[in-house]
């Protein structure tokens, strides 16, 4: 079979891999569709791991299922996860999937960017979910990246009538405007490309903030009366954004930080402000089986469209190049590989 393996963020090769064996309780799944992950293209991420089959957000068609494996068969057609729980630990029993041992242990074989991947037993058996009728691979690709959305919405206490403010509109920004705006909440969106601000107001925000014409927090500060956002979602994972996200969070107001920075890096806070403003800094982490199912509802209602996020696809064999595309905030948001 064939694999796209990432050396480097410019030296992605489609090379030739066996097809994984599966043992019980596994199975074996023939990729249709995968998205390419903001983290694929965060260099400093991704590379510490390379070489490496990358990809984590494959839909595809069940071929082979191991002994035991009763719930699937071959030919249903299916979202994985590429962790999955135990649902018995400490941490499972408090809602706190990405914290499990298990969790943070699986992983799909190779990867989700190969013609067919190897699904463990706990991913199989706890986040892998048959696709309903009129939910293709493509639209099921974007499961994993709606579900780490419905948790960062979740953490964040997002409710009917809040403001959030969405700070940088890449594909996970959007996704935000268009579920906190399903959620009743007005949305006030901040970036500085004209393309992803002109694509969050079709998509439901009030208002799109160019943070290099206008002062972002002049400008929430206006629009909300002075008493700024409910919500803060910080989409990149820099201290300028992070300290923006502050910024513009009102009284009793809650800053999702939902990318990390890099390793080496602190962000400096005046506690005194935290402190009696009552602001809460809430991190949020990919997302666990809960998230995926509430994900997979709201693509299959069609509150989640492929066609307001996705912008490029590419065959496998044009891998290298839809990596490079996904890195053009002007022209792209989702970026996914489809399969023959």
């Amino acid at each position: 079979m064939r694999v796209a393996r990432l050396y480097r963020l410019d030296d992605v090769r489609v090379e030739d891999a066996p097809v994984p064996e599966i043992g019980p309780g596994e199975a074996l799944v023939r990729t249709r569709a995968c998205g390419i992950c903001t983290g694929d293209i965060m260099a400093w991420y991704i590379e510490r791991k390379a070489p490496l089959v990358f990809g984590h957000e494959p839909a595809g068609e069940v071929v082979a299922v191991g002994e035991g494996v009763e719930a699937l068969s071959p030919g249903d057609r299916v979202f994985v996860h590429h962790h999955a729980p135990c649902g018995e630990c400490s941490k499972c029993r408090r809602g706190l999937y990405v914290h499990c041992p298990t969790w943070r242990s699986t992983a799909l074989r190779p990867g989700g960017m190969a013609e067919y991947f190897a699904v463990p037993a706990d991913n199989l058996a706890r986040d892998t979910l048959r696709l309903p009728d009129g939910v293709d691979f493509e639209a099921a690709s974007l499961v994993e990246p709606t579900a780490c959305v419905v948790k960062s919405l979740r953490r964040g206490a997002v409710a009917a009538g809040e403001t959030v403010a969405v700070i940088g509109l890449g594909v996970m920004g959007q996704l935000h405007v268009v579920l906190a705006r399903h959620a009743g909440a007005r949305v006030v969106a901040f970036d500085r490309v004209p393309f992803r601000l002109e694509r969050a107001l079709r998509l439901g925000a009030e208002a799109a903030i160019d943070v290099d014409a206008n002062d972002p927090a002049a400008s929430l500060s206006e629009r909300t009366g002075g008493d700024m956002a409910d919500v803060v979602i910080v989409g990149p994972g820099s201290i300028e954004a992070m300290e923006l996200g502050i910024r513009l969070a009102g009284s009793g107001g809650r800053v999702v930080l939902f990318t990390t920075s890099q390793p080496d890096e602190t962000l400096a806070v005046s506690p005194f402000r935290l402190y009696f403003d009552e602001v809460s800094l809430v991190p949020s982490y990919s997302c666990g089986p809960d998230d995926t199912r509430e994900a997979l509802e709201l693509i299959a209602a069609g509150i989640v469209r492929p066609q307001d996020v996705v912008t490029h696809r590419f065959p496998l064999e044009r891998v290298a190049e839809a990596v490079a595309q996904a890195q053009r905030p002007d022209e792209a948001l989702k970026t996914i590989v489809v399969f023959d």
